[in-house]
């Protein structure tokens, strides 16, 4: 294919980026609420739909939320996926998610005006639930997809305001959708790059190799609801005072492992000022570069939890929410990118649903320099020199994917 010239197509980046980037925007913050399933993830849903129709690409639903416009024959199979998600983390940043959509049709366009005309469909992807933040299970769309995750589960799952994701979406799920799955040869996500590896080097653009095994556990912690005032600190059976020693635990525990951890949500009840709890919910995040690690964390920081739950008269029970195995990508299409691109290849620790649909086709992974190296808040950045860059190296891909 003929390459537009990059600054050409920067400004088709910013007009089309500009479309979307004032949607579920927090004024306070300048972060992002875009929920799944809410008002502002919706209008980009609808955004959607507008940006296929003007490229007269059908849509097709798989019954999940997961939304796919096509290049091609939808049912003719062999075909190339390649999208993200439109949800984010509360006052998450702009790019993650977003990005690979909007370079998914950037890069369409340029194939189309290049003259390139694929030997196979293509479809463009936005997957439902990928952070987890409203129904608590990250990649929930894909998953559901994939068959990983029972539809009877996600359906009963609910948000902090009792609504269930099958109230949500308007249906029960339909859940693993086979058919629909064998249609595709290879997945191919665009993200914006989630650390600093980038950051000081030529390279716009890298290809993932690999993602950390990871996972959510949720920790309960009860104890007795007492008076502030009145209760003696002798006669204190404060769950508080577990959860706090748990969340230094896990924090010294992946520091000596060189894993990751992280309590970046908690629960409280009565939750009053003067009020002793009766009750903590913790969840932990946690990450690391194998899986004996990552067990060994979580093992750990139960140790811990319940030694010091017997000091403080508290009871303490660990709960998996969700856990992803180490995804290795397809190596020998990473190789065949890295070299098409010239890009180098990085690992990552964050989570995507190319981690999910990497156990059931050849998948890859593209990543845009992030000068912060800062994701999930507002201080996730990507030029729009780089986010061109981004799309012309995704129209690269697939043009050696479908011809």
């Amino acid at each position: 294919m003929n390459a537009r010239p990059l600054t050409d197509l920067t400004a088709r980046f910013r007009k089309l980026w500009d479309e979307i980037a004032p949607i579920g925007r927090d004024a306070g913050s300048g972060g992002y609420l875009r929920y799944a399933l809410t008002e502002p993830e919706l209008l980009l849903r609808g955004w959607f739909r507008d940006q296929a129709e003007q490229r007269g690409m059908p849509i097709r639903e798989d019954g999940n939320g997961n939304l796919f416009a096509w290049w091609g024959d939808p049912d003719a199979g062999d075909a190339v996926l390649t999208g993200s998600h439109f949800d984010s983390v509360p006052h998450g940043g702009a790019y993650d998610g977003p990005l690979g959509i909007v370079s998914a049709f950037l890069a369409v366009d340029e194939l189309r005006e290049s003259g390139v005309k694929p030997a196979r469909p293509m479809a463009v992807g936005a997957f439902v639930e990928e952070e987890g933040a409203r129904f608590g299970v990250p990649c929930l769309g894909s998953r559901l997809l994939t068959g990983a995750l029972p539809a009877e589960r996600a359906a009963a799952l609910r948000d902090a305001d009792g609504v269930s994701f099958a109230e949500a979406l308007g249906h029960a799920p339909a859940g693993a959708h086979p058919e629909l799955l064998g249609r595709f040869r290879s997945f191919v996500e665009l993200h914006v790059e989630q650390g600093k590896a980038l950051a000081d080097t030529v390279a716009p653009v890298a290809v993932a190799s690999a993602i950390w095994p990871h996972g959510r556990w949720r920790f309960d912690f009860r104890g007795e609801g007492n008076h502030a005032g009145t209760t003696r600190m002798a006669d204190r059976r404060d769950p508080m005072l577990t959860y706090a020693f748990t969340v230094l635990a896990a924090n010294k525990e992946a520091r000596l492992r060189g894993a990751h951890a992280t309590v970046g949500r908690v629960s409280v009840e009565p939750n009053a000022t003067n009020a002793i709890p009766s009750r903590v919910t913790g969840w932990l995040d946690a990450r690391a570069a194998e899986p004996e690690i990552l067990t060994g964390l979580v093992e750990a920081v139960h140790d811990k939890a319940v030694e010091r739950a017997r000091r403080d008269g508290t009871g303490v029970t660990l709960t998996e929410e969700s856990a992803t195995p180490l995804v290795a990508f397809d190596g020998g299409l990473a190789d065949r990118l890295a070299a098409l691109l010239d890009a180098p290849v990085l690992p990552t620790g964050a989570g995507h649903d190319a981690g999910v649909l990497a156990g059931h086709l050849p998948t890859a992974m593209l990543f845009v320099r992030n000068p912060t190296g800062v994701s999930h808040s507002p201080a996730e950045s990507a030029t729009d020199a780089d986010c061109a860059a981004g799309v012309a190296a995704l129209a690269r891909v697939l043009t050696e994917l479908t011809c």
